[in-house]
């Protein structure tokens, strides 16, 4: 009973604190005339990613590297194909053409190196430095885009916040969404181990849905209110964030042998990151069907990891 309330504790604060950012970072972005996918590339991607980055750091020096790696290909899997699917079903996602054509080729290509570094089962630490030094590629190329004043296709504007309220909101939001999936990730956790499921199978399902949680719950607000860019530049920025910040700097303090990580698991990595590519891709804009399709190809690998526990 103590597991499911940390669980039902866990996705009330997620949901609220999301709320709490969303506001706080749109505020910021109109204030500071930076545009929105930029704001959800960086300030919401990089607090959303924070619950992936304390439990992969947290696993790896414990030595469960499994739960570590696993974290971070189930949260990409689940942020692309859940996240993205399920928000797009809610509200159909409009993406620029900016975000198709410079952004998203980021995330397919942290999907390909992970998939190419993880093919011996290690990932040492000259591998981590290179996807470290790709995280500060990523972060430059943003903010010399943010720079530049890039003009993306805004949504309506909302109205005009106090900025040390807005500054607040976004500490409050990130602090709700840290604990809260914390929390939640604890509760699910207890009670698949008390199931006898694996640490992979763990960190690629349960702890990967939990720390997803924020860029769930923050991507759904975000589209409800009217902020794709905001929406689509947090999914895009945490599955950045997760392989080349996470695993990077993870993987720099402690190399991560991942024998409970299979081709199948990294594949789909990949597979998921190029099919949101290419629905964007056809007319800049992620449609309700489509995020069906998305949705369904998780239950499919959920399927899969389920019947060969």
């Amino acid at each position: 009973m103590l597991n499911i309330l940390f669980i039902i504790a866990g996705i009330a604060a997620v949901l609220w604190g999301a709320d709490r950012l969303t506001e706080g970072s749109v505020a910021v972005a109109q204030r500071m005339n930076i545009p929105q996918i930029v704001i959800g590339l960086t300030v919401v991607a990089m607090g959303t990613s924070m619950p992936e980055f304390f439990v992969s750091l947290t696993s790896a020096l414990k030595g469960t590297a499994d739960l570590a790696v696993g974290n971070i290909v189930g949260s990409n899997v689940f942020n692309t194909l859940v996240i993205v699917g399920v928000t797009a079903m809610v509200a159909p996602m409009n993406i620029s053409r900016h975000t198709v054509e410079r952004d998203l080729p980021f995330s397919m290509l942290a999907s390909a190196m992970l998939l190419i570094f993880g093919l011996d089962n290690m990932v040492g630490r000259w591998e981590s430095a290179i996807l470290f030094m790709m995280f500060l590629l990523f972060m430059a190329y943003t903010l010399r885009t943010a720079a530049k004043g890039t003009n993306e296709a805004e949504q309506a504007p909302t109205k005009a916040m106090n900025p040390w309220m807005a500054a607040l909101w976004i500490v409050i939001g990130l602090v709700c969404l840290v604990v809260g999936s914390n929390i939640f990730v604890s509760g699910a956790t207890e009670l698949a181990r008390m199931w006898g499921v694996s640490e992979a199978v763990i960190g690629l399902t349960i702890v990967a849905g939990g720390t997803s949680l924020p860029e769930l719950a923050t991507s759904i607000v975000a589209a409800k209110k009217g902020q794709s860019a905001i929406a689509i530049g947090n999914v895009i920025g945490s599955n950045v964030f997760n392989v080349f910040m996470i695993l990077g700097a993870t993987g720099l303090i402690k190399p991560m042998q991942t024998q409970g990580i299979t081709l199948v698991d990294l594949s789909l990595l990949l597979i998921s990151a190029v099919l949101l590519w290419l629905f964007s891709f056809t007319r800049y804009k992620v449609e309700r069907w489509e995020g069906g399709v998305l949705v369904l190809v998780f239950a499919a690998y959920l399927s899969w990891l389920l019947y060969n526990i």
